[in-house]
């Protein structure tokens, strides 16, 4: 089955599971006069929903790519989840605010055992549905599922406190149903930001997940022309949809027509085994004829990988007759960058004063 169905059916389930549940507590809670039981059932009703809006964002998202979008339409699902963490947000300021009001206005709740056996089937049902939910989010890597089957097992954590304050009403007569209520709005408010953070990350783009490019990496430094993989760079147009760049380091004596058959090796390699698409690759050139280039670029080495800043060193190349060398260097972003190459400059410049040199800042955007 593929990833979508998956989706579409687990949310389903959901759905229908979160409708019936917010039927019965909602019955619950209008007999037993229950501010914290309505809520849970209002929380029950606002995961249905989510569950409605990850169906129909994973449908736009799955559309073909076209002449405007045509790197396809994958980024709709981080915007269905922002709607989801929206719709979240307010269910628990909602709930915070009738929460308050019953704190200022009390109202004494009237429970029975069948309301309190309800209220423990449906943590029974959370549990099982939260973890599936989960389960299934992890198997196709989709955010929406796993925030969704994360926020069952929180709803679960709340059902089971209400369950908690009615069974203290009946055994004490002491009331924490506002109380309760304003705890469950809480964790609805906190559930509904993490989501919204998440969802911001993914929007305005974070760094890639280091297996999946130490794994690219890898498939290309297995070839054996390559000396080093770097500036890998991956952007995502949706979950599990890459796009990426890369340098490889490749030795001097490569002409164009190695070069293009390497290159179209690798795009079909990286693809295979990890469904990312090379869109781009560059190359760096490293001496291969001459040992006192090997000892310069060593001496060079220790004098950037001195700074802690300077995090790896790369497309070293130098023309010892002509006097020119260039390489670049990853700084961290605790420095500036153009601050790290002044200062790197002056030291090899200092140590090699007869040669033009030229250094390239990289960001560190991958492990």
């Amino acid at each position: 089955m593929d990833r979508d169905k998956i989706i579409v059916r687990t949310s389903i389930i959901g759905i229908g599971a979160n409708v019936l549940l917010a039927a019965f507590k909602a019955a619950v809670g209008l007999l037993s006069n229950s501010i914290a039981v309505v809520l849970d059932a209002v929380n029950n009703l606002s995961d249905a929903l989510s569950s409605v809006i990850t169906i129909f964002g994973t449908k736009l998202a799955g559309k073909s790519p076209d002449r405007k979008h045509p790197l396809g339409h994958g980024r709709v699902e981080y915007l269905s989840a922002m709607i989801v963490s929206a719709l979240v947000l307010y269910a628990g300021i909602t709930s915070a605010v009738e929460s308050v009001k019953k704190i200022i206005h009390p109202v004494t709740p009237n429970y029975n055992y069948i309301a309190l056996l309800i209220i423990a089937v449906a943590v029974a049902v959370k549990l099982i549905l939260g973890r599936y939910v989960k389960k299934k989010g992890m198997e196709v890597n989709s955010g929406a599922l796993v925030a969704s089957g994360s926020d069952a097992l929180f709803d679960a954590i709340i059902s089971l406190s209400v369950l908690a304050s009615a069974i203290i009403f009946m055994a004490t007569g002491l009331s924490l149903e506002a109380y309760v209520g304003l705890f469950i709005s809480a964790v609805i408010i906190k559930a509904g930001i993490d989501m919204m953070k998440e969802t911001l990350s993914d929007i305005i783009g974070k760094r890639p997940d280091a297996e999946l490019t130490r794994k690219i990496k890898r498939v290309l430094n297995e070839e054996p022309e390559v000396r080093g993989a770097y500036d890998l760079l991956l952007t995502d147009y949706g979950p599990d949809r890459y796009y990426a760049s890369v340098h490889l380091e490749l030795p001097d004596v490569m002409t164009v027509d190695d070069v293009d058959k390497l290159t179209r090796r690798v795009q079909m390699k990286v693809f295979k085994e990890t469904g990312v698409i090379l869109t781009g690759v560059g190359v760096y050139s490293y001496n291969t004829a001459d040992d006192e280039a090997a000892h310069i670029r060593n001496e060079i080495m220790h004098i950037v990988m001195e700074h802690e800043w300077a995090l790896q060193l790369h497309g070293f190349y130098i023309d010892i007759p002509g006097k020119e060398m260039r390489f670049d260097v990853v700084m961290s972003f605790d420095i500036d960058h153009d601050e790290g190459c002044r200062i790197l400059h002056e030291k090899v410049q200092a140590r090699y004063p007869d040669y033009k040199i030229m250094i390239v800042s990289d960001i560190d955007i991958s492990d």
